[in-house]
């Protein structure tokens, strides 16, 4: 069985801990430009730009490992399919209610707006904690999960939309973070367990996703307009092909390991990282770089990032064993839906207190660094519920 690839689980915690800051921007003042996400109309890229494609290529990276892990336990690839649509399912509601949150209009609700989102979260956490295993929880854990979900209902029966929005009841806008995640990690891991662990079909997969990518923008694909509202890959395909980025640099793991290679590994990332940011350089002048609107150069400047800085880690943390530096990150990199979900109840809970940070600590360099403290908060709170048994697990 493969031992445990310190650098993913790093990479996760770190991506999660940037994830939780640049998401708290939204309370400070003055923050730098090159920072904060550009205007969907913009030929721009600032730092919060790469967060969610680096969180995206670490699925990617995840899916090689837990489909081995699943297979080797003696799961048929129906029971692990099955199991793939049921996480998917789960992110694409987590995802739904929250993109709904942001139009939820309190003067038609029963609810005020913070309530509905604390019920909303602990719904989420009651139907999806992992649970003891042991025989005494079974009737316990049935209790939770139903609870779970009659909130969700009352939650969703209870929604109303601001009626200048033209609708009333919950609507699929968009999908948000978790829903674009789990499109991505539905279309790749049944992928991925199809095609196997041989690293050229999974290179053959990315490179398929980023060229459909650039179809769409060529124009190349105009003829399929009439089913693009019914059928069409997420993001244009930049989504999936960040996932899908991911799962080759670990198949390309896999392979470089059998022949005990470590370092043809790191040089090979390093080759392809920078050739992703070269390819991502020279689309740039067709369609600029943006993430709103998922731009090739967008999509591949991400992968390259992406991949130099998991090639760091590796050199870091699985080459040199250099760990002990990352261990606050440890509650991020293996709890990290209970992590990302944790603001939805902070902040809620700071505005029933009536909590106000003065001023100064909200603004410039000084808020910088108060987001960053509320970052690692959240990511010590998420260590704090695992040993105490709260541990989302979909």
């Amino acid at each position: 069985m493969q031992s445990r690839i310190h650098s993913i689980d790093i990479f996760r915690g770190l991506t999660m801990l940037l994830m939780i800051w640049v998401n708290d921007f939204w309370s400070l003042t003055n923050v730098p430009t090159w920072l904060e996400h550009a205007p969907g109309d913009a030929d721009a890229m600032g730092f919060s730009d790469i967060i969610f494609p680096a969180f995206l290529f670490i699925v990617g990276l995840s899916i090689p490992f837990a489909l081995r892990s699943r297979l080797a336990k003696g799961d048929s690839k129906p029971t692990i399919i099955t199991h793939i649509l049921a996480r998917s399912f789960a992110l694409l509601l987590m995802g739904f209610l929250m993109v709904n949150l942001e139009s939820y209009h309190d003067a038609s609700t029963l609810l005020p707006r913070s309530l509905w989102q604390v019920a909303m979260a602990l719904a989420f956490i009651l139907i999806w904690n992992r649970y003891p295993s042991d025989p005494s929880w079974k009737k316990r854990q049935i209790i939770f999960k139903a609870a779970g979900w009659l909130i969700l209902a009352g939650l969703a029966a209870t929604f109303r939309s601001n009626p200048e929005n033209g609708y009333n009841w919950l609507e699929p806008h968009w999908w948000g973070i978790l829903g674009l995640i789990g499109w991505s990690y539905l279309l790749c891991s049944i992928l991925q367990l199809v095609i196997g662990e041989n690293a050229l079909p999974n290179a053959i997969a990315w490179l398929t996703f980023a060229s459909f990518n650039i179809a769409a923008f060529a124009g190349w694909l105009d003829f399929l307009a009439p089913v693009r509202t019914y059928v069409w890959i997420v993001g244009d395909g930049s989504l999936p092909a960040l996932t899908m980025a991911g799962c080759f640099v670990s198949t390309l793991y896999l392979h470089f390991q059998k022949t005990e290679a470590p370092l043809r590994l790191l040089y090979s990332l390093i080759a392809i990282g920078l050739a992703c940011l070269l390819a991502g350089l020279l689309l740039r002048p067709y369609w600029g770089i943006s993430k709103i609107q998922a731009t090739p150069a967008w999509t591949e400047i991400c992968t390259g990032l992406s991949m130099l800085a998991f090639a760091f880690l590796y050199w870091l943390a699985d080459l040199r064993k250099k760990t002990k530096w990352a261990s606050f990150l440890k509650p991020a990199g293996v709890a990290t839906l209970t992590c990302y979900l944790l603001p939805y109840l902070a902040y809620p809970a700071m505005q029933a207190t009536g909590v106000r940070l003065p001023a100064f600590l909200t603004d410039g360099a000084v808020g910088l660094l108060t987001a960053m403290a509320f970052s690692l908060a959240i990511v010590f709170a998420t260590g704090l519920l695992n040993r105490i048994g709260v541990r989302l697990k979909i």
